[in-house]
């Protein structure tokens, strides 16, 4: 056991960062049904990490600058309730993925950790990730305790949030602004095709057990850490990917609680 704990040191510590982010964004992203917006941005995302392989720039950095300009794009479209809105989610969603492998065509020679930014490997996560990481995780713990109760007007009446006076418009984009931010740092440890299923699901449970909105994100964070943890170890000893192991048990305990709920 000590053995894998000395392996997996940046894993668990990448693992424990994710949760924290899981629990106050996947939570946003419940409770306000950003969850295909937070999908468009995270393929699209793709289109980052082609330009900046083509490049020769940072993949952290031409994912982030990315994934904010989809995520301001999509907070202007989505506040003005684009009667096809659905159309242009989707063709955002396909172009961004579509740049991505252009740009990755086009650089020279063959990059073989590629599928890590789609699929993920958290066995391989640098520090300058975790640092990364742990600045969202701030901002994102900073953000919701500051506009706790805007955001919470804003999920639950929009409409009446706006005669209150509350920025509807800013904290919308600030939101998906943070989704983004999310998004760019799970790249390496979860990969943008497979982020959404683990910011979804551990909310989703939480809020089965929870009486509030507080206690729905602190119910998340133990959850999704227990999830990605449990995943590590059984990839470890079973020596099969632990990514997809993760999502797999993810998914195994979404399909509990959702049959429970069925009773």
């Amino acid at each position: 056991m000590g053995e894998m704990l000395h392996f997996f040191a940046n894993s668990f510590f990448a693992a424990a960062l994710l949760s924290v982010a899981i629990g106050v964004v996947g939570s946003l992203m419940l409770i306000n049904r950003y969850n295909y917006l937070a999908a468009s941005i995270a393929h699209g995302s793709y289109g980052g990490v082609g330009m900046a392989l083509y490049l020769g720039s940072s993949i952290l950095l031409g994912a982030t600058l990315f994934a904010v300009a989809l995520a301001l794009l999509l907070a202007f479209m989505t506040y003005r309730r684009h009667r096809h809105l659905d159309i242009f989610i989707g063709v955002l969603w396909a172009v961004g993925m579509s740049i991505g492998i252009i740009f990755t065509d086009l650089t020279p020679g063959y990059t073989t950790d590629l599928l890590s930014y789609l699929f993920g490997d958290i066995l391989m996560i640098p520090n300058s990730d975790l640092w990364f990481m742990g600045a969202v995780d701030l901002l994102a713990t900073l953000f919701l305790s500051v506009f706790y109760h805007q955001l919470l007007a804003i999920a639950y009446d929009k409409e009446f949030a706006l005669t209150r006076s509350v920025p509807v418009a800013l904290l919308h984009t600030c939101t998906l602004l943070l989704i983004a931010l999310t998004i760019v740092m799970s790249i390496r440890s979860i990969g943008l095709i497979l982020v959404i299923a683990l910011f979804s699901i551990p909310p989703y449970i939480a809020e089965r057990f929870a009486k509030n909105f507080w206690q729905m994100v602190l119910l998340s964070v133990p959850i999704a850490f227990f999830i990605i943890a449990s995943g590590l170890t059984i990839a470890y000893y079973l020596d099969i990917s632990a990514t997809a192991t993760i999502i797999l048990l993810a998914a195994l305990a979404f399909s509990i609680t959702f049959l429970q709920g069925e009773r």
